[in-house]
């Protein structure tokens, strides 16, 4: 298939990348950037250009993946081609594009992307929506070449599983950004917690997340809780944190414990 990227950050990188790599033929690239958009280019064989009205139109699909208010206004602008137009937006509904073109769809990676970071995509879950049957093939058909995890995901499952995702995934690495400044500031490194960290995600590839809870919350510990909340008194943002996360844990076990 050939293929139009509208994009150039990190999942337009990765889906670029995975797209040649299986064979398929990236004709364009196309970012406001024109350096940004011609260094993916060049990666990926393709042409390269920072002006929508100078998009070839010898693509089969444009795979727009760029930020979520600019979706939409991308897919105005690229309707009056007549082709394929997808999104990877795990927040962007299907119905909006449909008033500007019946050949649209979704075509979104759950996964959190880093341009310089390699990963094996074919791990990555592909969750598709079209506007018709035919166009959920399709996209599920290009899906299939690059993954082998395919998922039907209706606009309001996937706002579900985008807010599960930042749950999971972005509030997480914050919480490991403290946990590392406040290693820092005592004068120990982070390092001590990568061990910790992988065991906690090692338990989830088997288990619910709630029966493999550990810590002074899922105990209501109230001694050990305390004195943390002490070692933050000069941080009440961080005290604020600690205690709404230990109120939340302690009402979702209801007095039943995880693993301790």
């Amino acid at each position: 298939m050939r293929v139009t990227i509208v994009g150039s950050g990190n999942v337009a990188t990765h889906i670029s990348a995975a797209l040649k790599n299986a064979g398929h033929r990236i004709v364009q690239v196309y970012s406001r950037n024109l350096q940004h958009a011609a260094l993916l280019a060049y990666h990926v064989g393709a042409g390269a250009t920072d002006d929508v009205n100078t998009l070839t139109i010898n693509t089969d699909l444009f795979i727009i993946s760029v930020k979520d208010d600019a979706v939409l206004p991308m897919v105005a602008q690229l309707a009056k081609y007549g082709k394929l137009i997808a999104h990877t937006s795990g927040a962007v509904e299907l119905l909006p594009m449909l008033e500007f073109t019946q050949q649209a769809g979704v075509f979104y990676p759950l996964q959190t992307f880093s341009k310089t970071r390699e990963l094996n995509f074919r791990e990555v879950p592909m969750c598709i929506e079209g506007a018709s049957e035919s166009i959920t093939k399709t996209l599920e058909d290009l899906a299939r070449d690059i993954s082998n995890k395919l998922y039907r995901v209706s606009s309001p499952q996937r706002k579900v599983l985008h807010l599960a995702a930042v749950f999971a995934c972005n509030f997480t690495n914050h919480l490991y950004g403290i946990g590392e400044a406040l290693l820092k500031d005592s004068g120990m490194s982070f390092d001590m917690l990568r061990p910790l960290i992988a065991e906690t995600a090692d338990k989830i590839k088997e288990r619910s997340p709630f029966t493999v809870q550990t810590g002074p919350a899922v105990r209501n510990d109230e001694t050990t809780m305390a004195a943390h909340l002490q070692l933050l008194e000069k941080q009440p943002r961080l005290q604020e944190i600690y205690e709404v996360l230990s109120q939340d844990i302690i009402k979702n076990h209801n007095g039943v414990n995880g693993d301790g």
